[in-house]
Formats: C-alpha cells, structure tokens, sequence
C-alpha cells in the first residue's frame, strides 16, 4: 500500500518466508501480553501464509512445505519415469 492507503502493484513483488513475517508479529503480540495461537488444527503453514496475504505481503514458494513435498513428489516420478525407460 502507499501513503494514501492505496494498493500498489510492482511487477517484481517482494517475497518473504512466512515464518520470517509470522515470527516477529507473534513476537510482538507476545511482548504485549497476547497469546496469539496459529494453526490450531494442524499444519500453521496455510494460516501464516493467509496472514503475509492480509499484510500484503507475497509469500515465498520456497518456504512453502506443500511446494516442497510437490517438488519431491515431481522429481520421484521423473527418477521412475527414467528408470523404467533405461530398463527397456
């Protein structure tokens, strides 16, 4: 957002880890005698990235451990993939 409260968009957005954004606010609302609790039913990754969005922040892909685990998931289909190929 800019001064007037108005949403910018940069072509090249800069990105974070959730963890980085997500680490200092929960450490803020602690030093104010809060207990902010996140991800109370499983995995925090979706709620704090949901978090970065309403500050208007673009999470980083790499900090995603659903992208990592698709990743991992993509490369071992393509090691099968090529393992049956040189077995023919």
């Amino acid at each position: 957002m800019d001064a007037h409260g108005e949403t910018t968009h940069s072509p090249n957005p800069e990105t974070y880890n959730p963890w980085s954004i997500v680490n200092l606010v929960f450490h803020h609302l602690a030093a104010e005698g809060l207990h902010p609790v996140l991800g109370e039913a499983g995995d925090p990754g979706p709620p704090a990235a949901d978090l970065l969005r309403a500050l208007g922040i673009t999470p980083a892909k790499e900090g995603s451990r659903q992208a990592s685990e698709q990743t991992r998931n993509d490369l071992a289909a393509i090691r099968a993939a090529f393992e049956a190929s040189a077995e023919t």
